[in-house]
């Protein structure tokens, strides 16, 4: 009898019907901001159907579990948020919508699509923790690592990762756990409910000033008792394979390890990639790929494999798909027959050697402030 797979992927079909309503990359159509033909909100479906498309077109979809789960409960929810928060977005929901915070757009049923996308995340972390596979991969939508214990952002409305870590504690006794923050953006979410606490180290390596424009320095190191175990990376924009590389060599695993949590959670944000319209990082596939390899060897060195990937963001629709492939097909160990059109070209228009010297510095500074604290 052959071995189950060891890799499970959460996917709802239901997520991808979440709507942002009308509106320009991510701000409401009105003012001078007229409306687009095809809706025009950089969060759309089409990314994620793609990846789910593409995974299932070469065939890993058949040789992973693919699965999906039910949404959280009030109970898990208010695990993170204050039930006035919980409540003012059913309510909204229940009606036409609205705004649950800056640029935290949803329209009416937008909570329990929600609680579906957490739900995702939920089920996935437990199946990890309690062994039914040694890896997952969630596609949740709406994303979550923006997301404040009481109040959305950019584009986040639950805090899924978050509530997925504290339901796996309260129902299966789990202990420490890091969570790695590859988005671009910064994890502002996810850090602001663990930012006084020792037993969730959270790491976010993002692209400085790019999203919150006021959030992601590397003075931010957590308070009280989790003074120490928040570690925020900001690179340049225009950082590449090589720089991302160096950081996660340099600095990520060497905390991770040290830290030697039970399990490591990915915010698996795409947003990286070379052609993504809200940042400028160079990044593509092969980086995520090698990323998620780096991660796995780890995690088989201190937590017996245990790695969850929770998707965050990710917009170009052309590229999103092969670096959610690549995550996959290296947590699977499974390599299917696609190439990435674009590899060649983007691998080709890396920084120059005079660039890549100078944000290598920058990295080797980074690693001897971090580390000096």
């Amino acid at each position: 009898m052959s071995e189950p797979p060891r890799t499970a992927f959460y996917h709802d079909e239901r997520c991808l019907w979440h709507s942002t309503g009308e509106a320009v990359l991510f701000l409401p159509v009105g003012g001078w901001l007229q409306p687009m033909a095809t809706g025009g909100h950089a969060e759309s479906p089409e990314s994620k159907r793609r990846f789910k498309a593409l995974l299932d077109v070469s065939g890993l979809s058949e040789r992973i579990d693919v699965r999906s789960a039910e949404p959280v409960t009030r109970e898990d929810l208010l695990r993170v948020h204050p039930a006035s928060y919980v409540d003012h977005f059913r309510e909204l929901s229940d009606g036409r919508g609205g705004e649950i915070g800056p640029e935290a757009l949803f329209s009416h049923g937008g909570f329990e699509i929600a609680a579906l996308s957490a739900g995702l995340a939920k089920r996935a972390v437990s199946d990890v923790v309690t062994g039914r596979y040694r890896n997952a991969y969630a596609l949740s939508r709406p994303p979550g690592h923006h997301c404040l214990p009481d109040q959305g952002m950019g584009f986040c409305l639950l805090a899924n990762i978050a509530i997925a870590i504290e339901s796996a504690k309260a129902e299966h006794g789990l202990g420490r756990v890091a969570v790695l923050d590859w988005d671009v953006h910064h994890g502002n979410g996810t850090q602001a409910v663990y930012y006084e606490r020792d037993d969730v180290l959270t790491v976010s390596i993002h692209q400085e000033n790019c999203f919150p424009v006021d959030s992601g320095s590397t003075d931010e190191r957590g308070t009280g008792a989790g003074e120490g175990y928040n570690l925020n990376i900001p690179l340049p924009p225009g950082s590449g394979h090589e720089t991302y590389l160096a950081a996660m060599r340099d600095i990520v695993i060497p905390a991770l390890r040290d830290y030697a949590p039970e399990l490591i959670v990915i915010a698996s944000g795409l947003d990286a990639n070379m052609v993504d319209p809200l940042a400028r990082q160079l990044l593509y596939a092969d980086s995520f790929r090698r990323m998620t390899a780096m991660v796995m060897e780890l995690a088989d060195e201190i937590c017996e494999g245990r790695v969850v990937a929770v998707h965050e963001g990710g917009y170009a629709e052309s590229e999103v798909p092969f670096c959610g492939l690549a995550i996959v097909e290296t947590l699977s160990g499974i390599r299917t027959e696609v190439v990435d059109p674009f590899e060649e070209t983007f691998a080709a228009q890396q920084p120059s050697a005079r660039t890549l010297a100078y944000q290598l510095a920058i990295v080797a500074e980074l690693a001897e402030e971090l580390s000096s604290r």
